[in-house]
């Protein structure tokens, strides 16, 4: 295939791959890229490039497949690097395609603008792939190699760097295909063995984690056949829609979950990699009898020992565990539900006049719409847990813990989904990490409702600081007033300070098909019962 130039070329690509939008700035070391996009696709020109790769991911997330953002070489890479490692920690599909400087001038060190040292090696860092395009014909197999690797498993962003001068020259592309990998199989007698165990259990646990996303309704098959109470990481709410009896969700530290692992005779865990927030620092003890299914070789005892485990991807094991599953005691799936509603009913009350907030997004959210969270008291504490997630495209949140990502991830989200709405929860310190994309959502004016917690700083920190040590530092920060902000970026403002103020503004604005800004005022609205902390270890508590 010929194409004029790289743009071109890469159009071609993104088509194949079935993305119409793409995430970016524009500069004069990708000027031939964003132009052919914009030209035969959407570009979304964001403001900063952490926020091209994480709209690219969350657009990506929310369609099931992978995004694309495209930035500039040098500091506009090294930007992107934050948000190319969210990617990385979560394992989800970004092709990141980067500009670099002249190819004759590649690696001189002559300090050609934006030039920098060593960029691949940074990308490389960064990503699961990375690779430099070399000449007009070998740009179409590297977009080929780089797309393949991020939609494999484990999966994650790739970069690609491309000089300009071999941009702007004409493409000649041998469309040769990407080899693919062979699938994980486990090993014949683990399997057999987690079979026999399986067929003897009488109280399981199952925990779904990101790997159980693409498992759907081979989860939901064991999940009936057992009776077993199931579990989720953050990254596996809504493997199995969360209003399923059986589904106690992202409660695995609570007491009662505790409980309920100590006296189960079996653990099931799909694709989790019991990550430090989600087991209490490592400090969670689960059942000696466990089953691990996942298709990552490294991440197989790799926190906890696995008594069988099962190197697979989850669709193509569940199928012959489900055949041999026995039915759990009555008394056992009894006992799951009663701890799925006593989870749930703690956690409402303790959250006080929030309550009202997460009872008012769960009836006026279509079921699957997409909530995009950012790392915030509120997202931390109930909106990872009590807000119902019913589709795991539409479990978006920054994995690795960086604040500031969400609002670049809901854009990305709502423009891959027009026909509903997208909610993004954020506070007002992450926010303000990215104020300019309120410009870019006054731009494209997606379906979004930004709904931002205003303490006046990091909640989280804060809570922490007043609970072990004796002063604050660095966690007071001044807020804007959120009414005129919005008025100068041309977007709806409502504000909540009462919690019978949360279902009417909520429903207007979910109701709407454009964007708009909801501030909830946590000092008119009240504090929680208990001030909320993150499960971390504090050496002098």
């Amino acid at each position: 295939m010929q194409y004029d130039n790289g743009g071109e070329l890469l159009v071609a690509h993104l088509e194949s791959l079935g993305i119409d939008t793409v995430f970016g700035i524009v500069s004069v070391h990708n000027l031939p890229l964003v132009e052919a996009v914009d030209r035969h696709l959407r570009f979304v020109p964001v403001r900063h490039e952490a926020t091209a790769v994480n709209a690219a991911d969350g657009h990506g997330r929310a369609r099931g497949s992978i995004g694309c953002a495209l930035t500039s070489t040098g500091t506009g890479a090294g930007n992107a690097a934050g948000s190319l490692i969210e990617a990385l920690s979560a394992g989800t599909a970004v092709l990141h395609v980067t500009g670099q400087v002249e190819s004759r001038y590649l690696g001189s060190g002559r300090g050609f603008i934006h030039e920098t040292k060593d960029q691949l090696g940074m990308l490389s860092a960064v990503s699961t792939y990375a690779a430099t395009v070399t000449s007009a014909r070998d740009a179409g197999r590297v977009l080929r190699e780089a797309s393949a690797a991020a939609l494999a498993t484990p999966g994650g962003p790739a970069s690609v760097e491309w000089p300009i001068d071999l941009q702007y020259a004409a493409q000649e592309d041998a469309s040769e295909a990407v080899p693919s990998g062979e699938a994980p199989s486990p090993d014949p007698g683990e399997l057999a063995a987690a079979q026999a165990l399986l067929a003897t259990s009488r109280r399981p646990l199952i925990w779904a984690g990101g790997g159980a996303r693409h498992a759907r309704p081979e989860l939901a098959a064991l999940l009936e056949a057992t009776g077993a109470g199931l579990l989720s990481s953050n990254s596996g709410r809504g493997s199995v829609p969360e209003d399923h009896p059986l589904v106690i969700g992202n409660f695995a530290t609570n007491p009662a979950v505790r409980a309920l692992l100590a006296d189960a005779d079996l653990l099931v865990t799909i694709g989790t990699h019991f990550r430090s927030n989600e087991t209490a620092d490592y400090n969670l003890k689960l059942p000696d009898a466990h089953i691990q299914i996942d298709a990552d070789a490294a991440a197989l005892g790799r926190v906890y020992p696995a008594r069988h485990a099962l190197h697979a991807e989850a669709a193509a094991v569940l199928p012959a565990l489900t055949g041999a599953a026995a039915r759990a005691d009555a008394d056992w799936s009894a006992r799951v539900t009663a701890v799925r509603d006593e989870v749930r009913a703690a956690l409402h009350d303790d959250i006080g006049p929030q309550a009202a907030l997460c009872d008012a997004l769960a009836a006026a959210l279509p079921r699957g719409a997409v909530v995009a969270r950012d790392v915030t008291i509120p997202s931390s504490s109930w909106g990872n847990r009590l807000l119902p997630i019913h589709d795991p495209r539409a479990n978006v949140f920054p994995r690795g813990g960086g604040i500031g990502q969400g609002l670049g991830m809901g854009i990305g989200a709502a423009l891959a989904r027009p026909d509903e709405p997208t909610v993004v929860i954020a506070g007002d310190g992450g926010l303000a990490v990215h104020f300019g994309e309120l410009l870019t959502v006054a731009q494209v004016r997606p379906r979004l409702t930004l709904i931002v917690f205003n303490d006046g700083g990091y909640g989280v920190l804060r809570n922490m600081q007043d609970k072990y040590g004796e002063r604050r530092s660095g966690v007071d920060l001044f807020t804007p007033d959120f009414g005129p902000l919005a008025a100068a970026c041309a977007l709806p403002y409502a504000r909540i300070a009462a919690p019978e103020e949360a279902a009417p503004v909520l429903e207007a604005a979910l109701a709407s098909d454009g964007p708009a800004l909801v501030e909830v005022d946590l000092t008119a609205l009240g504090p929680m019962k208990n001030p909320f902390t993150p499960p971390v270890k504090i050496p002098t508590a």
